[in-house]
């Protein structure tokens, strides 16, 4: 059996940006991508802290610690800049795996978005 688990998140980061005209996805600071093991493309769930939204979309690397985080498109409907939201992927897991895996979690300084 199989079943999905949590393998990254990047927890309360602060939204720099929110370009509705632009085609979709969510720019991330490369850093931060790393620290969290995600990778540009990957599908991520979306929670808005400030007001309970949860989206579905996709990750767009953004500049090596420019402290990035841009909702586009239609997400950006769903969050203000200044919201404090925490971006979560998944992975599939055989299920006696899935009991040791430990998750990349990554805590950021919600004033920069740094990772210090």
């Amino acid at each position: 059996m199989q079943i999905q688990v949590v393998k990254s998140k990047i927890h309360r980061v602060t939204v720099t940006g929110a370009d509705l005209n632009y085609i979709g996805s969510i720019t991330i600071d490369e850093a931060l991508m790393e620290a969290a093991n995600m990778i540009e493309g990957e599908k991520v769930s979306i929670v808005n802290i400030n007001n309970g939204e949860r989206l579905e979309t996709y990750i767009i690397k953004g500049n090596r610690n420019s402290g990035d985080i841009t909702l586009n498109g239609p997400a950006a409907r769903k969050v203000q800049r200044g919201d404090i939201i925490i971006i979560i992927s998944y992975g599939i897991l055989d299920f006696e795996e899935a009991k040791t895996f430990k998750p990349a979690i990554v805590f950021p300084n919600e004033a920069d978005n740094s990772l210090t």
